[in-house]
């Protein structure tokens, strides 16, 4: 029984926060679940004591903590239980609070699904170019030791800690009108500021990160004598690669590309310092919560979420079975 503990303090918890009915309904589910299971007498106590919620939500704790210590003995486990469960409450309540807020008519906002669109077309441009490059740097920094290589991670690993909005000024100086590559770049008709290339290269800066270090890890777990047994056979390190790394670090490749498609699509303050049009769908939940307040941000926000979680979660399932086979 005790691989049900976590999971059902975090469910007891978040239910908590809903209200009275919301915990007592939820208790009657979990019991009927472990009594299935286990027909301990002492979940009855459980459920009764579930029933206190309606005198004071808060009084749900009750019965939360004595399923706890009916079903866990070691205290140690006790306390990295409510500790942990706590904290991932802590993420799970505000996004499920903000999921209510969703409407069907946010289906029907022509700004939002262009905002959306023009993320999701982004993100996944940004994603597909960090590979090209996620995957020769992430194969040297794994099979080479150079001078200077600790710099040369630490530059990699520098957008993470940047400020979103220097992020974008420092973009803005390089891309802009009259920036070192945008200006001439500008002159033969590729434009960043105010443009699709501006957002996919603020997206790409803040994003690539999680992909190449993704890429170097998933390297540096295969023996390097599986390469040089191709090359001994006759291949070449082009082949050797393609055809002995790749697809022992496929996973890795998914669940960085997830990562950073992820990290691009919520990208707001760098894509905003240097393209502000055409709208990305944070920007527009910007525009509509400072023009027209929260209450109109409200749907909107909750329709990206679930768009978002939806394909996230789905992305993620399948690069944790890609990462298994």
């Amino acid at each position: 029984m005790r691989s049900y503990v976590f999971p059902a303090l975090i469910i007891l918890l978040t239910a908590v926060f809903f209200g009275s009915y919301a915990f007592v309904t939820v208790s009657i589910a979990i019991f009927v679940l472990i009594f299935l299971k286990d027909r301990n007498k002492k979940y009855l106590i459980f459920l009764f004591l579930a029933f206190m919620a309606f005198i004071h939500p808060l009084l749900g704790i009750v019965p939360i903590i004595y399923l706890l210590l009916i079903m866990e003995r070691d205290n140690f486990y006790r306390i990295a239980y409510i500790l942990g469960s706590l904290f991932l409450v802590f993420i799970i309540f505000p996004i499920l609070n903000l999921l209510l807020y969703f409407s069907p008519q946010s289906i029907y906002d022509k700004s939002l699904i262009n905002a959306i669109t023009v993320s999701f077309v982004a993100a996944t441009s940004s994603t597909v170019i960090g590979l090209i490059f996620a995957l020769p740097i992430g194969y040297v920094l794994a099979r080479r030791n150079f001078i200077g290589k600790s710099i040369v991670e630490s530059i990699i690993d520098l957008p993470i800690v940047v400020p979103h909005t220097v992020a974008g000024i420092i973009l803005l100086l390089v891309f802009g009108t009259s920036g070192i590559w945008g200006a001439p770049l500008e002159e033969i008709g590729i434009r960043f500021y105010y443009a699709m290339p501006g957002i996919i290269v603020a997206m790409l800066f803040v994003s690539a990160p999680f992909l190449i270090n993704q890429v170097r890890e998933g390297i540096k777990k295969i023996d390097e004598r599986y390469e040089y047994t191709a090359m001994s056979l006759g291949a070449g390190r082009f082949r050797t690669f393609m055809e002995i790394i790749l697809p022992q670090i496929k996973g890795n490749i998914l669940t960085g590309s997830v990562n950073s498609w992820a990290r691009a699509i919520s990208e707001f303050g760098a894509v905003m310092m240097i393209a502000f049009y055409p709208m990305v769908a944070p920007t527009y939940i910007y525009f509509l919560y400072t023009n027209y307040g929260l209450k109109a941000a409200l749907p909107a926000t909750a329709f990206l979420l679930l768009i978002t979680l939806v394909v996230f979660i789905f992305l993620k399932i399948i690069a944790e079975r890609m990462k298994n086979a």
